[in-house]
């Protein structure tokens, strides 16, 4: 990896981000990790996660529609830039590259 250094929770939110697509804001964020890994977040730390993110040029947001399910809320949106693609690309190149190494023999043992 060169120069996108993500951790394993930016990387599960980033990726999460990207596939709920025009879907994607805190609660729905934290609800489909739950989902997808049975991982447990709370709002907070998902919120911290997209603000880091953010701040990184790796997501960004726009404000929402109001609506009645909410009180009249308006839902902050969050969408995958071109950066924030290409740290997952370089994320699951190491990764990949990484888990390719590993000797069949590993598999066999236990």
């Amino acid at each position: 990896m060169k120069g996108n250094h993500i951790g394993e929770l930016e990387e599960l939110v980033l990726l999460t981000v990207g596939a709920l697509f025009e879907e994607s804001y805190g609660v729905s964020i934290m609800e489909e990790i739950e989902r997808q890994t049975g991982r447990s977040l709370n709002i907070s730390a998902v919120h911290s996660v997209l603000k880091r993110l953010e701040k990184k040029g790796m997501v960004k947001s726009k404000m929402g529609g109001a609506t009645a399910e909410r009180g009249g809320r308006r839902k902050r949106i969050f969408n995958l830039t071109n950066l924030g693609k290409k740290a997952l690309d370089e994320s699951m190149e190491v990764r990949s590259q990484l888990y390719n190494q590993i000797p069949k023999v590993s598999f066999n043992i236990g």
